[in-house]
Protein backbone atom coordinates (compact mmCIF):
# COMPACT_ATOMS: atom_id res chain seq x y z
CA UNK A 1 0.00 0.00 0.00
CA UNK A 2 0.85 3.60 0.05
CA UNK A 3 0.74 4.95 3.29
CA UNK A 4 1.34 8.60 4.11
CA UNK A 5 1.30 9.27 8.05
CA UNK A 6 0.57 12.94 8.52
CA UNK A 7 3.38 14.42 10.99
CA UNK A 8 4.95 17.28 11.95
CA UNK A 9 7.67 15.79 13.37
CA UNK A 10 9.50 12.99 10.71
CA UNK A 11 12.02 12.58 13.94
CA UNK A 12 9.59 11.75 16.39
CA UNK A 13 9.76 8.14 18.12
CA UNK A 14 6.07 7.74 17.08
CA UNK A 15 6.73 8.63 13.67
CA UNK A 16 10.02 6.80 13.32
CA UNK A 17 8.50 3.73 14.75
CA UNK A 18 5.33 3.76 11.93
CA UNK A 19 7.64 4.44 9.01
CA UNK A 20 10.26 1.53 10.26
CA UNK A 21 7.16 -1.02 10.82
CA UNK A 22 5.44 -0.14 7.00
CA UNK A 23 8.75 -0.49 5.46
CA UNK A 24 9.37 -3.92 7.17
CA UNK A 25 6.40 -5.36 5.76
CA UNK A 26 6.30 -4.21 2.15
CA UNK A 27 4.49 -0.72 2.37
CA UNK A 28 5.37 2.49 0.37
CA UNK A 29 5.15 5.30 3.28
CA UNK A 30 6.31 8.73 3.63
CA UNK A 31 5.50 11.56 6.15
CA UNK A 32 3.62 14.33 5.15
CA UNK A 33 4.14 17.77 7.24
CA UNK A 34 0.10 18.49 7.52
CA UNK A 35 0.94 21.72 8.63
CA UNK A 36 2.55 22.90 4.72
CA UNK A 37 -0.22 21.30 2.99
CA UNK A 38 -3.05 23.18 1.61
CA UNK A 39 -6.41 22.32 0.16
CA UNK A 40 -8.40 23.20 -2.93
CA UNK A 41 -11.99 23.20 -2.64
CA UNK A 42 -14.05 22.91 -6.07
CA UNK A 43 -17.32 20.44 -6.74
CA UNK A 44 -16.09 17.00 -6.91
CA UNK A 45 -12.95 17.28 -6.86
CA UNK A 46 -10.97 17.58 -3.35
CA UNK A 47 -7.50 18.13 -3.69
CA UNK A 48 -4.63 17.86 -1.03
CA UNK A 49 -0.89 20.06 -2.09
CA UNK A 50 1.85 19.68 -0.57
CA UNK A 51 5.61 21.13 -1.47
CA UNK A 52 4.09 22.09 -4.95
CA UNK A 53 2.27 18.44 -5.57
CA UNK A 54 -1.10 17.40 -5.74
CA UNK A 55 -1.18 14.08 -3.33
CA UNK A 56 -2.42 11.01 -5.34
CA UNK A 57 -2.45 7.52 -4.93
CA UNK A 58 -2.44 7.19 -1.59
CA UNK A 59 -4.18 4.10 0.12
CA UNK A 60 -4.15 5.16 3.87
CA UNK A 61 -2.91 7.98 6.20
CA UNK A 62 -2.26 7.54 9.92
CA UNK A 63 -2.97 10.96 11.38
CA UNK A 64 -0.27 12.33 14.66
CA UNK A 65 -2.22 14.93 14.89
CA UNK A 66 -0.57 18.17 17.27
CA UNK A 67 -3.06 19.43 19.79
CA UNK A 68 -2.05 23.35 19.13
CA UNK A 69 -3.49 22.60 15.26
CA UNK A 70 -6.31 20.24 15.60
CA UNK A 71 -8.62 22.59 13.42
CA UNK A 72 -6.24 22.80 10.76
CA UNK A 73 -4.78 19.28 10.54
CA UNK A 74 -8.13 17.56 11.35
CA UNK A 75 -9.43 19.76 8.11
CA UNK A 76 -6.23 17.70 5.86
CA UNK A 77 -7.60 14.66 7.22
CA UNK A 78 -10.77 15.41 5.89
CA UNK A 79 -10.29 16.03 2.81
CA UNK A 80 -8.53 12.79 2.57
CA UNK A 81 -11.33 11.29 3.59
CA UNK A 82 -13.61 13.43 0.71
CA UNK A 83 -10.91 11.37 -1.44
CA UNK A 84 -12.38 8.17 0.25
CA UNK A 85 -8.48 7.87 1.73
CA UNK A 86 -8.55 5.39 4.33
CA UNK A 87 -7.87 7.19 7.83
CA UNK A 88 -7.05 5.16 11.13
CA UNK A 89 -8.21 8.52 13.27
CA UNK A 90 -11.53 10.35 11.61
CA UNK A 91 -11.69 14.29 11.52
CA UNK A 92 -14.53 14.35 13.86
CA UNK A 93 -12.98 11.77 16.64
CA UNK A 94 -10.05 13.76 16.15
CA UNK A 95 -11.49 17.36 16.75
CA UNK A 96 -14.21 15.60 19.30
CA UNK A 97 -11.37 13.68 21.46
CA UNK A 98 -9.57 17.41 21.51
CA UNK A 99 -12.58 19.22 23.28
CA UNK A 100 -12.06 18.21 27.07
CA UNK A 101 -15.95 18.46 27.86
CA UNK A 102 -17.48 17.01 24.72
CA UNK A 103 -15.51 14.12 25.75
CA UNK A 104 -16.91 14.36 29.05
CA UNK A 105 -20.10 14.31 27.98
CA UNK A 106 -19.96 11.71 25.73
CA UNK A 107 -18.05 9.23 28.19
CA UNK A 108 -20.76 10.05 30.69
CA UNK A 109 -23.69 9.32 27.86
CA UNK A 110 -21.88 6.00 27.87
CA UNK A 111 -21.94 5.20 30.92
CA UNK A 112 -17.85 5.39 31.61
CA UNK A 113 -16.91 6.24 35.04
CA UNK A 114 -15.46 9.75 35.35
CA UNK A 115 -14.92 11.90 38.30
CA UNK A 116 -17.19 14.62 39.22
CA UNK A 117 -16.43 17.39 36.83
CA UNK A 118 -18.52 20.79 36.80
CA UNK A 119 -17.86 23.10 33.16
CA UNK A 120 -18.22 26.97 33.87
CA UNK A 121 -16.71 30.18 32.22
CA UNK A 122 -18.56 33.14 34.12
CA UNK A 123 -20.77 32.66 36.98
CA UNK A 124 -20.93 34.35 40.02
CA UNK A 125 -21.46 31.13 41.55
CA UNK A 126 -17.75 29.91 41.87
CA UNK A 127 -18.81 28.55 45.48
CA UNK A 128 -21.65 26.45 44.53
CA UNK A 129 -18.88 25.13 41.70
CA UNK A 130 -16.66 24.08 44.37
CA UNK A 131 -19.31 22.54 46.36
CA UNK A 132 -20.45 20.33 43.33
CA UNK A 133 -17.01 18.36 43.16
CA UNK A 134 -16.72 18.27 46.97
CA UNK A 135 -14.45 20.98 47.63
CA UNK A 136 -10.65 21.88 47.76
CA UNK A 137 -8.43 20.45 46.93
CA UNK A 138 -9.62 20.30 43.38
CA UNK A 139 -8.25 19.86 39.50
CA UNK A 140 -8.87 22.45 37.08
CA UNK A 141 -8.25 22.47 33.58
CA UNK A 142 -8.74 24.38 30.53
CA UNK A 143 -11.35 22.93 28.30
CA UNK A 144 -8.83 22.13 25.47
CA UNK A 145 -5.21 20.76 25.78
CA UNK A 146 -3.64 17.35 25.94
CA UNK A 147 -0.03 15.99 27.66
CA UNK A 148 -1.06 17.86 30.95
CA UNK A 149 -0.68 21.32 30.03
CA UNK A 150 -3.60 23.79 30.92
CA UNK A 151 -3.85 21.64 34.34
CA UNK A 152 -3.56 22.89 37.84
CA UNK A 153 -4.33 21.10 41.00
CA UNK A 154 -5.67 24.09 43.62
CA UNK A 155 -5.19 22.64 47.11
CA UNK A 156 -7.22 25.20 49.03
CA UNK A 157 -10.60 26.85 48.55
CA UNK A 158 -8.63 30.30 48.17
CA UNK A 159 -6.49 28.78 45.20
CA UNK A 160 -9.34 27.17 43.49
CA UNK A 161 -11.28 30.34 43.19
CA UNK A 162 -8.20 32.54 42.42
CA UNK A 163 -7.74 30.40 39.69
CA UNK A 164 -11.02 30.03 38.11
CA UNK A 165 -11.15 33.88 38.32
CA UNK A 166 -7.81 34.48 36.49
CA UNK A 167 -9.80 31.99 33.99
CA UNK A 168 -12.58 33.39 34.02
CA UNK A 169 -10.39 37.19 32.94
CA UNK A 170 -8.94 35.62 30.50
CA UNK A 171 -12.18 34.55 28.73
CA UNK A 172 -10.92 30.46 28.98
CA UNK A 173 -13.65 27.71 29.19
CA UNK A 174 -12.45 25.72 32.05
CA UNK A 175 -13.50 22.10 34.13
CA UNK A 176 -13.50 21.55 37.54
CA UNK A 177 -12.79 17.77 38.74
CA UNK A 178 -13.06 16.27 42.27
CA UNK A 179 -9.18 14.89 42.93
CA UNK A 180 -8.78 11.39 43.59
CA UNK A 181 -6.69 11.61 46.21
CA UNK A 182 -5.99 7.72 46.51
CA UNK A 183 -4.58 7.63 42.71
CA UNK A 184 -1.36 9.40 44.61
CA UNK A 185 0.18 10.77 41.60
CA UNK A 186 -0.61 7.83 39.31
CA UNK A 187 -2.76 7.00 36.34
CA UNK A 188 -3.31 4.00 34.03
CA UNK A 189 -2.40 4.29 29.94
CA UNK A 190 -3.94 1.76 27.98
CA UNK A 191 -3.63 1.79 24.65
CA UNK A 192 -5.99 0.85 22.31
CA UNK A 193 -5.90 -0.39 18.24
CA UNK A 194 -8.94 -1.33 16.76
CA UNK A 195 -11.25 -2.57 19.95
CA UNK A 196 -7.80 -4.11 21.46
CA UNK A 197 -5.46 -3.09 24.89
CA UNK A 198 -2.27 -3.94 23.49
CA UNK A 199 -0.05 -2.36 25.92
CA UNK A 200 -0.99 -0.92 29.24
CA UNK A 201 1.12 1.05 31.90
CA UNK A 202 1.06 2.69 35.19
CA UNK A 203 2.17 6.32 35.24
CA UNK A 204 3.88 7.77 38.08
CA UNK A 205 4.06 11.82 38.62
CA UNK A 206 7.80 12.70 39.38
CA UNK A 207 8.96 14.55 42.75
CA UNK A 208 5.83 16.10 44.01
CA UNK A 209 4.02 16.79 40.37
CA UNK A 210 0.34 15.92 40.34
CA UNK A 211 0.38 14.63 37.00
CA UNK A 212 1.65 11.69 35.53
CA UNK A 213 2.06 12.17 31.84
CA UNK A 214 5.32 10.90 30.59
CA UNK A 215 5.68 14.79 28.82
CA UNK A 216 5.99 16.11 31.93
CA UNK A 217 8.43 13.79 33.66
CA UNK A 218 6.38 11.23 34.68
CA UNK A 219 8.03 7.55 34.84
CA UNK A 220 6.10 4.12 34.16
CA UNK A 221 6.03 0.86 34.73
CA UNK A 222 4.05 -2.52 33.12
CA UNK A 223 0.88 -2.87 35.05
CA UNK A 224 -1.88 -5.58 34.17
CA UNK A 225 -5.07 -4.24 33.83
CA UNK A 226 -7.99 -5.94 35.70
CA UNK A 227 -10.99 -6.97 33.55
CA UNK A 228 -12.96 -4.09 34.54
CA UNK A 229 -10.40 -1.49 33.73
CA UNK A 230 -9.57 -3.36 30.09
CA UNK A 231 -13.53 -2.92 29.53
CA UNK A 232 -13.80 0.62 30.84
CA UNK A 233 -10.79 1.52 28.41
CA UNK A 234 -12.42 -0.42 25.77
CA UNK A 235 -15.99 1.33 26.26
CA UNK A 236 -14.18 4.83 26.57
CA UNK A 237 -12.13 4.84 23.14
CA UNK A 238 -15.74 3.48 21.43
CA UNK A 239 -17.38 6.41 23.20
CA UNK A 240 -15.16 8.86 21.25
CA UNK A 241 -15.29 6.56 18.15
CA UNK A 242 -11.49 5.99 17.83
CA UNK A 243 -9.65 3.32 17.08
CA UNK A 244 -6.37 4.28 18.20
CA UNK A 245 -6.24 5.62 21.62
CA UNK A 246 -4.66 6.19 24.29
CA UNK A 247 -7.15 5.66 27.26
CA UNK A 248 -6.00 7.27 30.84
CA UNK A 249 -7.64 6.26 33.77
CA UNK A 250 -7.34 6.42 37.84
CA UNK A 251 -7.93 3.53 39.90
CA UNK A 252 -10.15 4.63 42.64
CA UNK A 253 -12.25 2.27 45.16
CA UNK A 254 -15.50 2.59 43.06
CA UNK A 255 -13.17 1.58 40.13
CA UNK A 256 -11.98 2.85 36.98
CA UNK A 257 -12.38 6.30 36.23
CA UNK A 258 -11.10 7.99 33.15
CA UNK A 259 -9.44 11.15 33.12
CA UNK A 260 -8.58 11.16 29.11
CA UNK A 261 -9.12 9.77 25.79
CA UNK A 262 -6.09 10.72 23.56
CA UNK A 263 -6.58 10.62 19.69
CA UNK A 264 -2.95 10.68 19.14
CA UNK A 265 -1.10 8.87 22.10
CA UNK A 266 2.52 8.90 22.13
CA UNK A 267 4.60 5.75 21.29
CA UNK A 268 6.88 5.78 24.78
CA UNK A 269 4.76 2.95 26.03
CA UNK A 270 6.73 0.20 23.97
CA UNK A 271 9.67 1.80 25.65
CA UNK A 272 7.92 0.77 29.11
CA UNK A 273 6.38 -2.98 28.06
CA UNK A 274 8.02 -4.01 25.42
CA UNK A 275 5.12 -4.40 23.20
CA UNK A 276 4.98 -3.59 19.48
CA UNK A 277 2.21 -0.92 19.00
CA UNK A 278 3.48 0.63 15.98
CA UNK A 279 2.92 -3.05 14.12
CA UNK A 280 -0.37 -3.58 15.82
CA UNK A 281 -1.37 -0.16 14.42
CA UNK A 282 0.18 -1.10 10.76
CA UNK A 283 -1.64 -4.38 10.62
CA UNK A 284 -4.74 -2.74 11.65
CA UNK A 285 -4.36 -0.07 8.72
CA UNK A 286 -3.53 -3.13 6.09
CA UNK A 287 -6.97 -4.75 7.09
CA UNK A 288 -9.04 -1.65 7.33
CA UNK A 289 -7.75 0.09 4.22
CA UNK A 290 -8.87 -3.19 2.23
CA UNK A 291 -12.54 -3.58 3.75
CA UNK A 292 -12.82 0.22 3.73
CA UNK A 293 -13.59 3.12 6.20
CA UNK A 294 -16.43 2.69 9.06
CA UNK A 295 -19.20 5.09 9.36
CA UNK A 296 -18.64 7.18 12.55
CA UNK A 297 -21.65 6.72 14.74
CA UNK A 298 -21.37 8.50 17.56
CA UNK A 299 -24.13 11.37 16.48
CA UNK A 300 -21.91 14.34 18.51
Amino acid sequence: MNVAILSMGRKNYSTMRLVEEANMRGHNVRVINYAKCFVTLEQNNPIVHYRGEVLTDIDAIIPRISARLTNYGAAIVRQFEMQNVFTTTSSIAIVRSRDKLRSMQLLSKSGVGIPMTVFARETADYEGVLEQVGGAPVIIKVAKGTHGKGVVLAETRKAALAVMQAFNVENVNFLVQEYVAESNGSDIRAFIVNGKVVASMLRRAKDEDFRSNLHQGGVGEVVKLTDVERRTAQKAAKAMGLSIAGVDMLRTASGPQVLEVNCSPGFGIEKITGRNVAASIIEYTEHSAKTGRRKDKIGA
